[in-house]
């Protein structure tokens, strides 16, 4: 148990399990981030629709029980990326080809449902699209951990050419942002995500540099995914200035946080 915190276990895809729960504990907040995000599935996984109907359910658990304010996860993905290079959450364009992807049309289709759902309820909603993020209980195939655990393992780290501009978070800022969102009043759409963009190719030679094994980095090795646009940033001014929130760790901290934690398990 956390620090004064209680949890409560129930499997959110069993339909049965949602209404007792929420009604037993009343909650007047709810942080939604379940779905599936396992790399290399998630995108056009058919468990997609079953979480959507699952967000959905407990939404209206939420509202029977009392609650007042929902906030929910989503994703940079659901920008068009063929338009998409600093992302506005009002005037950057939302994915049409993308949504042809299970992923990306449930993510959607749950943004516009926990908004229309909040009017009708009568209940505060928001919705923190997620970018790029890091750290300790990543899984090991995604970017950073990938390049780290490499590195730590004496292999060659196979990277693509890293000309992509991103932006990465820790992923307990992520968590921050999303608690600071929660608790303030602001509605709709929230980037969630760095303000600072750089390449890939810089990403990797800073996790190099920090482990002191840069010659191990192959930049070029792997093909980038078609379709991968060239710059793909969020614009934070939202999260800033409505939402009043700051990271608590810059890239070069937050790295080195991660590194630690890959030392330890790999240990």
């Amino acid at each position: 148990m956390l620090s004064g915190a209680h949890v409560h276990k129930a499997d959110l895809l069993n339909p049965d399990a949602i209404a007792p729960l929420l009604a037993a504990i009343k909650p007047t907040h709810l942080l939604h981030f379940a779905w599936n995000a396992v790399p290399g599935q998630y995108w056009t996984s058919t468990d997609n629709y079953r979480w959507l109907a699952t967000s959905l359910l407990l939404l209206q658990a939420f509202r029977d029980s009392g609650g007042r304010r929902a906030v929910m996860a989503g994703s940079c993905a659901e920008y068009d990326w063929g338009q998409a290079s600093l992302c506005h959450e009002t005037t950057t364009p939302l994915s049409r080809h993308g949504a042809a992807l299970p992923y990306t049309s449930c993510k959607l289709a749950m943004r516009e449902l926990l908004a229309r759902f909040g009017e009708d309820a009568g209940i505060s909603t928001a919705w923190g699209r997620i970018f790029f993020q890091y750290g300790p209980f990543e899984h090991p195939s995604r970017l950073v951990a990938s390049v780290i655990s490499s590195l730590l393992r004496g292999e060659p780290a196979l990277c693509t050419h890293g000309r992509q501009i991103r932006s990465f978070l820790h992923a307990a800022d992520v968590g921050g942002a999303f608690a600071a969102l929660l608790e303030s009043d602001v509605a709709g759409s929230v980037n969630i995500g760095a303000a600072e963009g750089l390449s890939i190719a810089a990403l990797v030679n800073m996790i190099g540099a920090q482990i002191g094994r840069p010659e191990l980095i192959r930049l070029g090795s792997r093909e980038a995914p078609a379709g991968e646009p060239a710059i793909l940033l969020p614009d934070t001014t939202r999260l800033r200035d409505e939402v009043g929130w700051a990271p608590r760790f810059d890239l070069e901290s937050g790295l080195a946080d991660s590194i630690a934690w890959w030392r330890e398990i790999l240990a």
